[in-house]
């Protein structure tokens, strides 16, 4: 049950649509979404990792992709496991799933690895140096100076 109204946000400024639909969005997903269990951490300034409990999956049933700012990991069993006869008793999940991660501006996926049952998903936020802030020297006077980029 979500606690909020976010109409008035909606009726008040313009261009934020995106934002606003992924908050009213994220109280559902978090609710029905509990498969893999996953953590996100800052490894640096710049830089996160993602890592994913995916015990029993190996690297050719992961699919790790990233399109329009949203980052997809799927993992599909194999249907040969799914028949093993001798197979007792089934703790290990092998059921396939979709996690999907919205991605900041300027947040680009760097690498995946898998090991010990563990995907990691390494991120960095590079933002262009066009972007980035700069200072500009105050003249005495009336002449003018060329700026140059830091």
């Amino acid at each position: 049950m979500r606690q909020f109204d976010l109409t008035p946000l909606y009726r008040s400024t313009v261009g934020f649509d995106r934002l606003f639909s992924l908050l009213d969005n994220s109280t559902a997903v978090n609710q029905t979404q509990s498969y893999p269990p996953y953590n996100i951490e800052r490894t640096a300034e710049d830089e996160y990792r993602i890592t994913m409990a995916v015990a029993g999956f190996t690297e050719d049933e992961l699919t790790v992709e990233v399109k329009e700012g949203s980052l997809t990991v799927t993992g599909q069993k194999a249907d040969a496991d799914q028949s093993n006869e001798n197979m007792l008793y089934r703790g290990i999940a092998a059921r396939a799933f979709e996690r999907r991660f919205q991605l900041a501006d300027h947040v680009h996926v760097t690498g995946a690895s898998l090991e010990h049952g563990l995907l990691h998903v390494s991120l960095k936020r590079e933002v262009p140096e066009a972007k980035k802030p700069r200072t500009i020297a105050i003249q005495h006077g009336n002449q003018p100076k060329t700026i140059e980029a830091a």
